[in-house]
């Protein structure tokens, strides 16, 4: 298995080398170069694997032996999902007829993206240590790790990388906009090798500040950047596990076997509260290896630039009357984003699949099949490219009628609003069809997936939805308490985890960017590499 960029440039990738460059010298993002198929059995072995077993069989589908050897590779899961505090890992529940939770919250920041960062973080540091084997001490490679947060990526990449060996990590968040107990999990970590800056400015600021140092290349080079981001292959692959994880979930607790009629006849649908599209990107490749999931629901806030996407084929930038980019601040912070980074490897997709194998005479481009895959590759690179250009200069990229009838094969939108949010979270604490339905408090960008389940149409009886909890509702406490104000009973409390009591007190760590500027923050990373270099 090879990875190539998704904007067009010929040159093939280890899965070492995706991982730890993180982003393709063009720009682009790295895709596998070939979708794996499920092994014929799937069905019946892979059935009762924990969490850690399925893990093992689809890592081991998109990283060569050669790489890394399978038992390593059990090592390096094991050892990611032991900071888990439930067995199941990501457990589903069910909280009425047909609606499912799968709770994605249970690692150590409370947040989905610890299943993909514990596993990165101890990834960095396996491969980290394999290239370093018998290299003297002075002439190590280290990485320095760079991403942007809009809440949950910065925490749960820190908790993940803190003192890795020859690892530095620089988290840029937008100040102010971030949730108090999300700073706070990120700031309190005092490891020498953590540092988190506060820019001022929006999520996107500082998401365009990462990508502008990754092509800055003698910055790069100098530094050996990685990329912690869901733009980094390897988060979007960890995070496939959970659908399918979820799907034998579901099956066991129906009572129906895999393989039987009866789960053919599943209507099956992922409902995901979505803002940079990794998470729900993961299950688009878990349903192209094979995953028998029926629609892919994409749910975002008044933050909407996917969701106008597949309704009119236009990925469009919206600004105020200043021309000034419009981010609504909403309940959802961590979903508060203009331009979702992995966007643009479903739109790879798009213009790979839609590419026809002839020419205008009816000719077929090559005759060998392996080169006519490789020229369609380019072309689809050379879209893609041209299509994020666009997006730089006109602020628009637009997709013809057969790429958007095809993304919405796979895809649905909806749009969830504020006010929206906090009656779902209002309405789920205290059921009113008590019967039908359990009592379950969630938090704003779970509760988004949630509303976005009850707006869905063509729903039969085996329809099943399963929607992703992204967060435990303590991470968010200023939207849960006003959502929850009228219920006397309600002691937020009872529901606060341990771990974030005195949180807000402890000391911190954090350097003020006072602009959202590339150059000043090149100035910030090296002088804090320095004071770390000297403090080792």
């Amino acid at each position: 298995m090879k990875y190539r960029s998704t904007r067009g440039s010929p040159k093939l990738f280890s899965f070492s080398e995706a991982v730890l460059i993180g982003l393709a010298d063009d720009g682009g993002l790295f895709i596998p170069q070939k979708i794996p198929t499920l092994p014929l059995n799937w069905r019946t072995k892979w059935s009762k694997y924990s969490f850690n077993s399925l893990a093992l069989e689809i890592f081991s589908l998109f990283i060569p032996e050669s790489e890394i050897p399978r038992t390593d590779l059990e090592v390096l899961i094991n050892k990611s999902y032991s900071t888990f505090k439930h067995e199941r890992v990501t457990p589903l529940k069910k909280i009425r007829e047909n609606l499912y939770i799968l709770e994605l919250f249970h690692g150590p920041t409370f947040a989905f993206k610890d299943v993909a960062l514990q596993f990165l973080g101890n990834l960095f540091e396996y491969l980290l240590e394999k290239k370093n084997k018998n290299i003297l001490e002075g002439e190590k490679q280290k990485i320095t790790v760079l991403g942007a947060t809009s809440g949950d990526t910065g925490s749960a990449a820190i908790y993940g990388l803190r003192g890795k060996k020859n690892v530095s990590v620089f988290i840029l968040h937008p100040r102010g906009k971030v949730s108090p107990i999300q700073e706070a999990q990120m700031t309190t970590v005092l490891d020498k090798n953590v540092h988190n800056l506060s820019v001022e400015g929006t999520f996107d600021d500082c998401q365009d500040i990462v990508k502008i140092l990754f092509s800055d290349v003698p910055f790069n080079k100098k530094y050996h950047l990685g990329a912690v981001n869901s733009i980094n292959w390897a988060r979007i692959l960890a995070q496939t596990t959970y659908y399918f994880h979820s799907y034998f979930q579901l099956l066991s607790s129906l009572n129906i076997s895999p393989t039987s009629a009866t789960s053919s006849n599943i209507h099956l649908r992922y409902v995901v509260p979505t803002g940079n599209f990794g998470d729900i990107l993961a299950g688009y490749y878990a349903k192209r290896m094979g995953l028998p999931i029926e629609k892919l629901i994409v749910a975002t806030n008044q933050n909407d630039i996917l969701d106008r996407f597949f309704k009119t084929g236009r990925y469009e930038k919206i600004f105020d009357k200043n021309n000034i980019n419009i981010v609504h601040e909403t309940l959802s912070p961590a979903m508060d984003i203009v331009v979702s980074s992995n966007f643009e490897r479903l739109l790879w997709h798009l213009a790979y699949e839609t590419i026809d194998d002839v020419d205008d005479n009816g000719v077929k481009i090559v005759k060998d099949e392996e080169d006519n895959d490789h020229m369609k590759s380019n072309l689809a690179g050379s879209i893609v490219n041209n299509w994020m250009n666009n997006l730089k200069t006109k602020n628009c990229l637009v997709v013809n009628k057969s790429q958007l009838e095809l993304s919405l094969r796979d895809f649905k939108s909806t749009r969830i609003s504020d006010q929206e949010t906090k009656d779902t979270i209002s309405r789920y604490y205290s059921p009113k069809d008590t019967k039908n339905q359990i009592p379950y408090v969630l938090d704003p960008h779970s509760a988004i997936g949630v509303a976005a389940s009850e707006n869905q149409d063509n729903m039969s009886e085996n329809t099943y939805q399963i929607c992703l909890a992204t967060a435990h509702p303590a991470k968010f406490s200023m939207a849960v308490k006003e959502s929850l104000k009228d219920f006397k009973d309600f002691k937020f409390e009872e529901i606060l985890p341990k771990e974030f009591v005195g949180l807000l007190e402890k000391e911190r760590n954090i350097v003020h960017v006072e602009r959202a500027d590339p150059e000043l923050v090149k100035k910030v990373i090296e002088k804090e590499l320095e004071i770390e270099l000297s403090n080792s």
